[in-house]
């Protein structure tokens, strides 16, 4: 069974002061998911247009966004770059369903969990 790192529970600036640093524990997967707080979702707050949908990239004059960027740091097959970063080409494999994808346009870079879901569980 797979393992993650999770810190189960971070303390303020004044609690620090008080206490130990917490040392993360390496759990099996199912115990840190459950050991996760539960809590009732709150959407007050959330306005979409608070959050840019791509940026400029790590190098804007190349005119490739972030997207674009993690697919060209993603690709097994490396795709051709056109003007304006138009990507053609190029083979890419799905960890999700173990499958591999020839159209860069049929991958979720951007919204594996949707804005509003992620406010909403904070």
């Amino acid at each position: 069974m797979a393992a993650a790192a999770l810190a189960l529970s971070l303390p303020t600036a004044a609690q620090a002061a008080e206490q130990p640093a917490v040392v993360p524990q390496v759990l099996p997967m199912g115990v840190a998911v459950s050991a996760l707080p539960l809590a009732v979702e709150d959407r007050t707050g959330y306005q979409r247009t608070s959050f840019k949908h791509w940026n400029a990239g790590e190098i804007p004059a190349d005119g490739c966004n972030t997207r674009a960027e993690v697919l060209l740091s993603e690709a097994v097959e490396y795709p051709e770059i056109g003007p304006g970063c138009a990507l053609t080409g190029g083979v890419w494999w799905s960890y999700y369903d173990d499958t591999t994808v020839t159209n860069a346009s049929g991958l979720d870079i951007d919204h594996m969990v949707p804005l509003a879901e992620a406010w909403d569980s904070k």
